[in-house]
């Protein structure tokens, strides 16, 4: 596997978390939104916080012809897990994923 792929694989849904962060949140304005990443020396976990409600986040089949609607579906496929849960320090919600490291 080339070196490229990997990121590619942790890039991706970082920034569909975060596209959907902007686009979704309907969060009031001047609110903002947290990225975080966190090593542990065998995963790679990514969150993405904003002051959005927290909603049941599932990813749904896009339309067919239709320009969006395809991420959460593409968090799903490449990371080993995801989840969402509220923010733990103030309103809103946090989305996460995480990439186990294999050697």
């Amino acid at each position: 596997m080339s070196p490229e792929r990997p990121r590619r694989r942790r890039s991706w849904p970082l920034s569909e978390l975060v596209t959907n962060a902007v686009r979704h949140a309907r969060a009031p304005r001047g609110r903002q939104i947290g990225v975080r990443a966190v090593w542990d020396g065998m995963c790679l976990r990514i969150e993405v916080a904003d002051a959005g409600d927290c909603a049941d986040l599932e990813p749904a089949p896009p339309a067919p012809d239709g320009e969006g609607g395809r991420g959460l579906a593409v968090v799903a496929a490449v990371a080993d897990r995801w989840g969402h849960g509220p923010r733990p320090h103030g309103i809103g919600k946090t989305v996460w994923a995480e990439f186990p490291v294999r050697g």
